[in-house]
């Protein structure tokens, strides 16, 4: 019985000191309101303006920047195409007359290897670790 009296008492007197508070709140006028409340929601419109071009200006950016990549990535595409081209063609001309799949002596200019002195010196490799190793 003792808690609920004492409840009450504290809801008492929390809205009496409630009460009191709000006399001490000094409230707007509504001039003040109306001029606070306009302020808000012009800076609110000049700062969605603001996005709003940048956005726009990024975007505009973004789209140049991109049809430029795109515009240099083809070119040096086409550029690698000519350069192979350019190859092909001079790989033909300077092959003209010789067979490559199929090449003869004549062909070939010192790139002849003796296979007789390659087994030799893989003998003399195999010697050399079983005399190191006895």
């Amino acid at each position: 019985m003792a808690n609920k009296e004492k409840n009450k008492k504290d809801n008492r007197h929390f809205f009496k000191d409630f009460k009191a508070e709000l006399k001490k709140v000094i409230w707007p006028t509504p001039k003040q309101v109306l001029n606070s409340t306009t302020a808000v929601v012009v800076i609110v419109l000049l700062t969605a303006a603001i996005v709003f071009v940048l956005d726009l200006t990024f975007e505009t950016l973004n789209t140049q920047g991109i049809n430029r990549l795109k515009n240099v990535v083809t070119t040096q595409e086409n550029s690698i195409t000519e350069n192979e081209t350019e190859t092909q063609n001079t790989t033909n001309v300077t092959t003209e007359g010789i067979d490559i799949t199929n090449p003869t002596e004549e062909n070939i200019v010192g790139n002849e290897v003796d296979t007789n002195t390659a087994d030799e010196n893989e003998n003399t490799t195999v010697e050399d670790t079983n005399t190191v190793s006895e």
